[in-house]
């Protein structure tokens, strides 16, 4: 994309009633997502592009930090304003990736790789707190972000809570909350490592690269454990946010 095309694409439209710096941000996403600009790709000057669009300074700024807070800007001092691509996920809140994605402008979207019920493996019998003899429905699909594969998944829950692949359709947690299944907490295990061959395809990955390998477990209020969700998440486009509170810091 040329100058002239993105500051053309990011002229604010006088029709439009939403603020101009949420105009800005949104039709910046659009071109992020649409693959015109790339990751590491540098952003014009505030200044520039605010002079060029006919917008003030402090709206290119505004728009410029919900991106960055999004992880889809990156600031560099000194440097400028480049194309990050990444997206930050806090581990303080319990959300569905499709809530997580749509809170930031991305539209999320799966591709199913098996939907089927078969007895647990030993992992998963644990994982759940089941019989090693028990039958559980797994369900393994490509996660995506605007199209843009972003994890391989495999969801596992008890078939005593869930037996029919077909009653989940593209929201596994819509299916639970049809049936009052809600998780209030999960436990969540972090590690890094590289991505198997076959995961690498999936992803669109060079190999070697490095993902993120998560357990997450989910719990109902009784404190049963309800499913278990096994993902490798690609590294060069996730970060996982902690925020840390002080419990009284002793020198």
């Amino acid at each position: 994309m040329t100058p002239e095309q993105l500051f053309t694409a990011l002229t604010p439209s006088p029709h439009d009633r939403k603020p101009l710096y949420l105009q800005v941000g949104d039709r910046l996403r659009d071109i992020i997502a649409s693959g015109a600009l790339k990751r590491g790709d540098a952003m014009p000057p505030e200044r520039e592009l605010a002079d060029r669009i006919g917008v003030s300074r402090v709206t290119i700024r505004k728009a410029f930090e919900e991106l960055v807070g999004a992880g889809i800007l990156s600031q560099k001092p000194g440097a400028g304003t480049f194309v990050s691509g990444r997206i930050e996920q806090p581990l303080s809140i319990l959300q569905s990736f499709s809530e997580d994605m749509r809170a930031r402008g991305y539209e999320p979207g799966s591709i199913w790789l098996d939907k089927h019920v078969a007895r647990t493996s030993p992992d998963e019998a644990m994982a759940l707190g089941i019989a090693p003899t028990a039958r559980v429905l797994r369900l393994k699909r490509i996660r995506t972000a605007n199209g843009q594969p972003m994890a391989v998944e495999t969801a596992v829950i008890s078939a005593h809570y869930l037996d029919d692949p077909d009653s989940v359709g593209n929201s596994f947690y819509a299916a639970l909350r049809e049936r009052d299944l809600l998780p209030v907490r999960a436990l969540q295990r972090i590690r890094s490592r590289l991505a198997f061959a076959h995961e690498a395809e999936l992803l669109h990955l060079d190999t070697p690269s490095a993902i993120l390998d998560i357990e997450r477990r989910s719990f109902l209020p009784d404190g049963r454990v309800l499913e278990v969700t096994f993902s490798s998440y690609r590294a060069d486009l996730y970060d996982f946010v902690v925020e840390l509170r002080t419990a009284g810091i002793q020198e």
